[in-house]
């Protein structure tokens, strides 16, 4: 089976597609999902070489989803009608239960997930703690380690970490093999503290955001600033990343910028802003909320085509001005108080 999208060896004899198929729009918040044609979509996927796909404990639903998609096509699978897939996972324990958080309750989650995938191993699952000002995150990682140790988990990864501690998740004796985190045109906050650590240690970057919600495509090209309530999840987290880089006009320059790019090419913007995410130094993949099959002649695309080095520098002279986002990775999102941290849902894992 020739595949039309890059792999890479994410850690040593595990291979991921570099465009991964993501979960979070299956969970209900971008509408209604019907069950047999998301698991119809995500065969088409993996016929296209998209074989790896990222979820999350918290997601409502999609676990079970891509369990169901693997128990439909089990023979397939088993036969080498379909190529194997990579199933990306998180643990996210609720904001509330982080103080009291045990080993029992990790290994739980795990074994939920587990569960809802119908699988014996877990090929990624990616931790997250909401409030590092509260302790436990170190022991709750080293938790994981022992359930990598027992068989249950094959890498373990992290999301939404900055530099600080990522670096007391390694230095406590903690195999990390990704950092999945929200890095864009529009955000370039992993690059601030993240790439030393991560390339002294071969951490790779997931991520996610890269066309932020949509936001980064021709829909959005010459149209006024959109005002809500918006359509999805996506579109109220990702404008408000707009605003921290200035004003609307910015960003319609910005996409002037990338539509002039994308006709060099005979692409569209979302392929230049994905193709440029790929090229960034320690980037593993870049994760698309792609909804359903529609959109895979166009992610083909990206392995078509390599920006050169003249368009990637008028990207970064552009965004250079940008007034925004700063600070760590999450940073703006760990404040609950504020405006990005008003959006978050902290307590999903109990749902």
């Amino acid at each position: 089976m020739k595949t039309a999208i890059e792999r890479i060896e994410l850690t040593p004899g595990y291979s991921i597609s570099r465009v991964l198929k993501g979960g979070w729009h299956l969970a209900g918040g971008h509408g209604a999902i019907d069950t047999q044609q998301a698991i119809e979509d995500m065969k088409a996927f993996v016929e296209a070489g998209i074989t790896t796909f990222d979820c999350a404990d918290i997601y409502t639903g999609v676990e079970e989803l891509i369990g169901k998609f693997l128990k439909q096509y089990q023979e397939a699978f088993r036969s080498g009608e379909l190529a194997p897939v990579q199933i990306h996972t998180k643990y996210v324990p609720d904001f509330d239960k982080l103080e009291s958080l045990r080993k029992t309750d990790t290994e739980a989650i795990v074994d939920r997930s587990l569960m809802r995938l119908g699988v014996d191993r877990l090929d990624l699952v990616q931790f997250h703690w909401w409030d590092f000002n509260t302790p436990g995150y170190v022991e709750a990682a080293l938790h994981l380690t022992e359930l990598q140790q027992a068989g249950k988990i094959r890498n373990i990864g992290v999301t939404n970490f900055d530099g600080l501690h990522l670096k007391e998740l390694v230095e406590a004796g903690v195999k990390i093999a990704s950092n999945q985190v929200q890095y864009s045109v529009l955000d370039r906050r992993p690059e601030d503290d993240l790439y030393s650590i991560q390339e002294q240690h071969g951490i790779s970057f997931l991520n996610f955001g890269s066309i932020a919600g949509g936001f980064l495509t021709d829909r959005y090209l010459s149209v006024p600033a959109p005002s809500p309530p918006f359509e999805n999840r996506s579109l109220t987290k990702y404008r408000l990343i707009i605003e921290e880089n200035g004003e609307w006009a910015f960003f319609q320059s910005l996409l002037r910028i990338l539509r002039s790019i994308a006709d060099k090419y005979e692409v569209g913007i979302a392929e230049v802003v994905a193709r440029w995410g790929l090229q960034r130094p320690l980037v593993a993949g870049v994760i698309i909320g792609a909804r359903n099959q529609r959109h895979l002649q166009k992610l083909k695309q990206l392995n078509g085509f390599s920006l050169e080095a003249e368009d990637l520098k008028i990207i970064g002279e552009h965004i250079q001005r940008a007034q925004g986002p700063s600070g760590p990775v999450f940073g703006l999102e760990r404040d609950k108080a504020g405006k990005h941290g008003r959006i978050m849902k902290y307590n999903l894992n109990e749902k």
